[in-house]
């Protein structure tokens, strides 16, 4: 009796297609969904940012506010306000209102004799001790400077007044690439301050820089505690641009016996220089 022959099976070698295929369906899937997830939240990002433009965009639905206290008068811009009403007080009373937001702002300082706050009626000083500003022999300033000068010129910018910045050294002598004497280092030093006033907001037209290097000591260059004094930076606010002009040097005032006049009288409770 004959043997049946087994025919081998036929090999589909496409079988891969429908894995392949069942892939695509899920990937195509997978992005449909995807694309809708995102198109439903862009939907709600329009409809929401809409809605927050159309509430603050509304005009006051009120006709008069409730007035809550002493009622003043509103403004949309409270920067320019303070600077107009800045700019109507008479040189006096810009002068009085600076050296006391000075002494405010800088209470510690002074009671460290860090920072002196002096003055008359046409000028007042603000005396820094260069140790607060600058390393030692350097006019590139420290990380603290930065802290101080923006509030001084906080203070400063809403008025008028002309700020000179004079820089004083002790009679060490210094001579480098960049310092060769204390001429250059007390300018570059006056410089700096300037420079950082106006980028915090000063007038730079009310601004001036003037180096005195060693030769307007206030004390004594014979000892340590001396010298520290002499190595300062002095920033003399004037009542008006002729006295910016014809005033002279922190040393000059001093010798006349301006320097020695109390600024003008501090709001009360305000720390004294």
């Amino acid at each position: 009796m004959a043997r049946r022959r087994n025919h081998d099976e036929h090999e589909n070698h496409e079988r891969w297609l429908v894995s392949y295929a069942d892939f695509i369906t899920l990937l195509f899937a997978f992005f449909v969904v995807m694309y809708s997830i995102s198109s439903l939240n862009e939907g709600k990002y329009k409809i929401l940012s809409e809605t927050l433009t159309g509430v603050f965009n509304q005009p006051d639905r009120s006709i008069k506010p409730i007035p809550v206290g002493e009622e003043r008068p509103r403004t949309g811009e409270p920067e320019r306000a303070s600077l107009d009403e800045a700019n109507s007080e008479t040189p006096d009373d810009s002068l009085q209102d600076i050296a006391a937001s000075v002494r405010q702002a800088f209470g510690e300082l002074i009671r460290s004799e860090q920072l002196n706050v002096r003055g008359n009626e046409m000028w007042i000083e603000i005396e820094l001790s260069s140790s607060l500003l600058f390393p030692s022999g350097d006019a590139l300033p420290n990380n603290m400077a930065f802290g101080i000068i923006e509030k001084v010129a906080k203070i400063l910018a809403p008025y008028q007044n002309p700020v000179k910045v004079e820089g004083f050294t002790d009679n060490l002598p210094i001579q480098t690439s960049r310092f060769p004497t204390n001429w250059e280092l007390s300018s570059a030093r006056a410089a700096s301050i300037v420079r950082m006033l106006a980028m915090d907001g000063v007038d730079p037209t009310r601004l001036a820089a003037v180096g005195y290097g060693e030769f307007q000591p206030v004390a004594d260059n014979a000892t340590a505690e001396g010298r520290a004094r002499n190595r300062r930076v002095v920033l003399v606010i004037s009542r008006n641009l002729d006295t910016r002009r014809s005033g002279g040097s922190t040393a000059e005032r001093q010798q006349s016996g301006a320097g020695t006049q109390p600024a003008p009288a501090p709001a009360a409770g305000a720390p004294q220089s």
